[in-house]
Protein backbone atom coordinates (compact mmCIF):
# COMPACT_ATOMS: atom_id res chain seq x y z
CA UNK A 1 0.00 0.00 0.00
CA UNK A 2 1.41 3.46 -0.82
CA UNK A 3 1.76 5.78 1.92
CA UNK A 4 -0.08 9.09 1.94
CA UNK A 5 2.59 11.39 2.85
CA UNK A 6 1.07 15.18 3.91
CA UNK A 7 3.48 17.88 3.71
CA UNK A 8 2.09 20.57 6.19
CA UNK A 9 3.69 24.15 5.44
CA UNK A 10 2.65 27.57 5.12
CA UNK A 11 3.74 30.75 6.66
CA UNK A 12 5.92 31.73 9.97
CA UNK A 13 2.91 32.14 12.73
CA UNK A 14 0.40 30.60 10.26
CA UNK A 15 -1.05 28.33 12.31
CA UNK A 16 0.82 24.72 11.45
CA UNK A 17 1.00 23.95 14.72
CA UNK A 18 -2.54 24.10 15.68
CA UNK A 19 -2.88 21.80 12.44
CA UNK A 20 -0.60 19.66 13.59
CA UNK A 21 -1.91 18.65 17.30
CA UNK A 22 -5.01 18.44 15.65
CA UNK A 23 -4.11 16.03 13.51
CA UNK A 24 -2.24 14.27 16.17
CA UNK A 25 -5.19 14.58 18.94
CA UNK A 26 -8.13 13.86 16.54
CA UNK A 27 -7.38 11.36 14.83
CA UNK A 28 -3.99 9.97 15.77
CA UNK A 29 -1.69 10.64 12.97
CA UNK A 30 1.94 10.48 13.47
CA UNK A 31 3.48 14.10 13.00
CA UNK A 32 7.19 14.49 11.95
CA UNK A 33 8.76 17.83 12.59
CA UNK A 34 11.52 19.63 10.45
CA UNK A 35 11.89 22.36 13.44
CA UNK A 36 12.75 19.36 15.60
CA UNK A 37 15.35 17.69 13.07
CA UNK A 38 16.71 21.24 12.26
CA UNK A 39 17.58 21.64 16.36
CA UNK A 40 18.91 18.33 16.11
CA UNK A 41 21.14 18.95 13.70
CA UNK A 42 22.79 22.09 15.71
CA UNK A 43 22.69 19.64 18.81
CA UNK A 44 25.73 20.53 21.53
CA UNK A 45 29.38 18.97 19.51
CA UNK A 46 27.23 18.12 16.27
CA UNK A 47 29.67 18.88 12.98
CA UNK A 48 27.33 21.23 11.83
CA UNK A 49 27.68 23.13 15.56
CA UNK A 50 31.00 23.26 15.08
CA UNK A 51 31.27 24.47 11.44
CA UNK A 52 28.66 27.48 12.78
CA UNK A 53 30.82 28.27 15.37
CA UNK A 54 34.01 27.86 12.96
CA UNK A 55 32.70 30.64 10.44
CA UNK A 56 31.37 32.88 12.91
CA UNK A 57 33.26 32.35 15.89
CA UNK A 58 32.81 31.05 19.91
CA UNK A 59 30.16 34.35 20.14
CA UNK A 60 27.57 32.22 18.43
CA UNK A 61 27.44 29.68 20.95
CA UNK A 62 25.87 30.31 24.58
CA UNK A 63 28.08 29.19 27.40
CA UNK A 64 27.20 25.77 28.02
CA UNK A 65 28.19 25.34 24.21
CA UNK A 66 24.76 25.66 22.71
CA UNK A 67 23.97 27.45 20.19
CA UNK A 68 22.95 30.92 20.20
CA UNK A 69 19.92 31.10 18.69
CA UNK A 70 19.26 34.74 18.67
CA UNK A 71 22.86 35.74 17.31
CA UNK A 72 22.08 33.56 14.69
CA UNK A 73 19.01 34.85 13.78
CA UNK A 74 20.38 38.43 13.81
CA UNK A 75 22.89 37.29 11.11
CA UNK A 76 21.02 34.82 8.63
CA UNK A 77 17.69 37.10 8.51
CA UNK A 78 19.37 40.11 7.56
CA UNK A 79 22.02 38.49 5.05
CA UNK A 80 20.62 36.05 2.46
CA UNK A 81 24.12 35.11 1.40
CA UNK A 82 24.55 33.11 5.27
CA UNK A 83 20.69 31.91 5.69
CA UNK A 84 21.66 30.25 1.99
CA UNK A 85 25.13 28.90 3.66
CA UNK A 86 23.14 27.37 6.88
CA UNK A 87 20.39 25.95 5.11
CA UNK A 88 22.87 24.11 2.46
CA UNK A 89 24.14 22.71 5.75
CA UNK A 90 20.95 22.05 7.66
CA UNK A 91 18.03 20.56 4.88
CA UNK A 92 19.70 17.77 3.56
CA UNK A 93 20.49 16.62 7.80
CA UNK A 94 17.02 16.99 7.96
CA UNK A 95 15.57 15.55 4.92
CA UNK A 96 17.53 12.10 5.98
CA UNK A 97 15.95 11.90 8.98
CA UNK A 98 12.30 12.53 7.20
CA UNK A 99 13.92 9.55 5.05
CA UNK A 100 14.40 7.42 8.01
CA UNK A 101 11.50 8.53 10.43
CA UNK A 102 9.02 7.64 6.76
CA UNK A 103 10.41 4.16 6.32
CA UNK A 104 10.04 3.34 10.18
CA UNK A 105 7.21 4.65 10.31
CA UNK A 106 3.80 2.17 9.79
CA UNK A 107 0.98 3.96 9.38
CA UNK A 108 -0.10 4.24 6.25
CA UNK A 109 -0.74 8.00 6.63
CA UNK A 110 1.98 10.72 8.16
CA UNK A 111 2.00 14.26 8.60
CA UNK A 112 5.60 16.06 7.80
CA UNK A 113 5.13 19.47 9.26
CA UNK A 114 7.93 21.83 6.78
CA UNK A 115 7.55 25.09 6.99
CA UNK A 116 10.69 25.65 4.76
CA UNK A 117 9.10 22.81 2.41
CA UNK A 118 8.94 24.75 -1.19
CA UNK A 119 12.28 26.67 -0.04
CA UNK A 120 14.15 23.79 1.22
CA UNK A 121 13.42 21.45 -2.21
CA UNK A 122 11.55 18.78 0.01
CA UNK A 123 8.56 18.43 -1.65
CA UNK A 124 9.55 15.26 -3.12
CA UNK A 125 8.85 13.49 0.21
CA UNK A 126 5.31 14.29 0.08
CA UNK A 127 2.51 13.01 -1.87
CA UNK A 128 0.25 15.86 -1.08
CA UNK A 129 0.57 19.51 0.19
CA UNK A 130 -1.18 21.55 3.11
CA UNK A 131 -0.78 24.81 3.57
CA UNK A 132 -1.89 27.03 6.07
CA UNK A 133 -2.47 30.28 5.56
CA UNK A 134 -3.86 33.67 7.16
CA UNK A 135 -3.12 37.13 6.52
CA UNK A 136 0.09 38.62 6.51
CA UNK A 137 -1.74 41.35 8.99
CA UNK A 138 -2.39 38.57 11.21
CA UNK A 139 1.42 36.87 10.97
CA UNK A 140 2.86 40.04 11.99
CA UNK A 141 0.48 40.39 15.23
CA UNK A 142 1.14 36.50 15.97
CA UNK A 143 4.29 36.50 15.43
CA UNK A 144 5.06 39.92 17.46
CA UNK A 145 2.58 38.44 20.63
CA UNK A 146 4.52 35.40 20.48
CA UNK A 147 7.83 35.60 20.12
CA UNK A 148 8.08 39.28 21.31
CA UNK A 149 9.48 40.69 17.46
CA UNK A 150 9.75 43.93 16.84
CA UNK A 151 7.47 44.65 13.76
CA UNK A 152 11.11 45.18 11.65
CA UNK A 153 12.61 41.78 13.11
CA UNK A 154 8.56 39.89 12.11
CA UNK A 155 8.35 41.37 9.06
CA UNK A 156 12.16 39.97 7.83
CA UNK A 157 11.24 36.31 8.83
CA UNK A 158 7.77 36.96 6.75
CA UNK A 159 9.96 38.04 4.07
CA UNK A 160 12.35 35.32 4.27
CA UNK A 161 10.09 32.92 3.21
CA UNK A 162 8.13 32.14 0.11
CA UNK A 163 4.95 34.28 0.03
CA UNK A 164 1.94 32.52 1.04
CA UNK A 165 0.27 33.04 -2.33
CA UNK A 166 3.16 30.76 -4.24
CA UNK A 167 2.76 28.02 -1.47
CA UNK A 168 -1.56 28.02 -1.98
CA UNK A 169 -1.19 27.99 -5.73
CA UNK A 170 0.85 24.46 -4.99
CA UNK A 171 -1.47 23.41 -2.61
CA UNK A 172 -3.36 19.92 -2.84
CA UNK A 173 -5.63 21.46 0.26
CA UNK A 174 -5.09 25.24 1.61
CA UNK A 175 -6.26 25.50 5.38
CA UNK A 176 -8.09 29.47 5.72
CA UNK A 177 -6.54 30.41 9.51
CA UNK A 178 -7.59 33.48 9.45
CA UNK A 179 -11.06 33.27 11.24
CA UNK A 180 -11.14 31.33 14.34
CA UNK A 181 -9.72 27.63 15.22
CA UNK A 182 -13.45 26.21 15.07
CA UNK A 183 -13.57 26.99 12.05
CA UNK A 184 -10.22 26.14 11.33
CA UNK A 185 -10.63 22.28 12.49
CA UNK A 186 -14.04 22.01 10.75
CA UNK A 187 -11.71 22.39 7.39
CA UNK A 188 -9.51 19.90 8.78
CA UNK A 189 -12.11 17.16 9.73
CA UNK A 190 -13.74 17.78 5.91
CA UNK A 191 -10.43 17.11 4.74
CA UNK A 192 -9.83 13.64 6.82
CA UNK A 193 -13.39 12.49 5.65
CA UNK A 194 -12.88 13.40 2.45
CA UNK A 195 -9.17 11.56 2.02
CA UNK A 196 -8.12 9.25 4.30
CA UNK A 197 -8.69 6.01 3.84
CA UNK A 198 -10.30 7.12 0.25
CA UNK A 199 -8.31 9.29 -2.59
CA UNK A 200 -9.97 8.83 -4.94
Amino acid sequence: MTKRIIGLTGGIATGKTTVANYLASAYNLPILDADIYARDAVSLDSPILTAIAHRYGEEILLPDGNLNRQKLGEIIFHHQEERTWIENLIHPYVSDRFLQEIAATPSPTIILVIPLLFEAKMTNLVTEIWVVRCSQAQQLQRLIERNHFSLEEAQARIDSQLPLEQKAAQAYLVLDNSLTTAALFQQIDQAVEKGLGNRG
